[in-house]
C-alpha cells in the first residue's frame, strides 16, 4: 500500500479537479471515485450485470452500457431504486480505490471522493482527509456559470450533497478555493511538503 493515503473531497464546484491537477503535477497520483464508478459498470463487467439484474435490460443503452441519462431520471424519482443502485455501485468503487491504493508505489497518493461526507465509516483506512472549500454563494454562482442552471436548481444541486459545514468538521487539512485557480499550485505544494514528510516519517 502507498506509505500515505490522502482523501479529497469538496462539495459540487468546489474545484477539485482544479486541485487534483496540482497535484498530479507535483507526481502524485490521484484515483477518481467517479472515474470508479464509470468502470465498475462497464459492460462485462459484474457490477453491469447486476445492474441489469435489479432494474432490467431497458437500462442499458443500444450499445450496452448503462443509459446513464435513464437512469438517473429513475433515481432521482424513486430513493429506493437509488439506494438499489448504491448498493451494486458503491462498494465496487471502494474496492477499486483501495486496490489503486494498496498498489501504488508513490510516497503517497489521493483518492478524490466527492461523497466521503456520506461514506466515511468505509474509508477509515486513509489517514487524512483534504477538503476543498468554498463558501456555497460562490458555488452557486460556479454552478449556474458552469453548467448553464438556474439558482433554484444549483441551490437543490447543493442541498443533495453533505453541507460544507459537515465536509470541513472531517476535514484534516482545507484548501480555500474562493480565489484564483492560480493561488492553488503553492497551496497544494505546501500540502504536497508535508504529506511527503508525513509519509517518510512511517518509513
Amino acid at each position: 500500500m502507498a506509505r500515505y493515503v490522502i482523501a479529497l473531497t469538496g462539495g459540487v464546484a468546489a474545484g477539485k479537479s482544479a486541485v487534483t491537477r496540482c497535484f498530479e503535477a507535483l507526481g502524485i497520483r490521484v484515483y477518481d471515485a467517479d472515474l470508479a464508478a464509470r468502470e465498475v459498470i462497464e459492460p462485462g463487467t459484474q457490477g453491469l450485470a447486476s445492474i441489469v439484474e435489479a432494474f432490467g435490460k431497458d437500462v442499458l443503452g443500444p450499445d450496452g452500457r448503462l443509459d446513464r441519462p435513464a437512469m438517473r431520471r429513475r433515481i432521482f424519482a424513486d430513493r429506493d431504486a437509488r439506494h438499489t443502485l448504491e448498493a451494486i455501485v458503491h462498494p465496487r468503487v471502494r474496492q477499486w480505490l483501495r486496490d489503486r491504493a494498496d498498489a501504488d508505489g508513490g510516497p503517497y497518493c489521493l483518492l478524490a471522493i466527492p461523497l466521503l461526507v456520506e461514506n466515511l465509516a468505509h474509508y477509515r483506512w486513509v489517514d487524512r482527509v483534504l477538503v476543498v472549500d468554498v463558501p456555497e454563494a460562490e458555488q452557486i454562482r460556479r454552478l449556474m456559470a458552469r453548467d448553464g442552471v438556474d439558482e433554484a436548481l444549483a441551490r437543490r444541486m447543493l442541498a443533495s450533497q453533505a453541507s460544507r459545514g459537515e465536509r470541513l468538521a472531517i476535514a484534516d487539512d482545507v484548501i480555500d478555493n474562493s480565489g484564483a485557480e492560480s493561488d492553488l499550485p503553492a497551496r497544494a505544494e505546501t500540502l504536497d511538503a508535508m504529506y511527503r514528510a508525513l509519509a517518510a516519517a512511517r518509513r
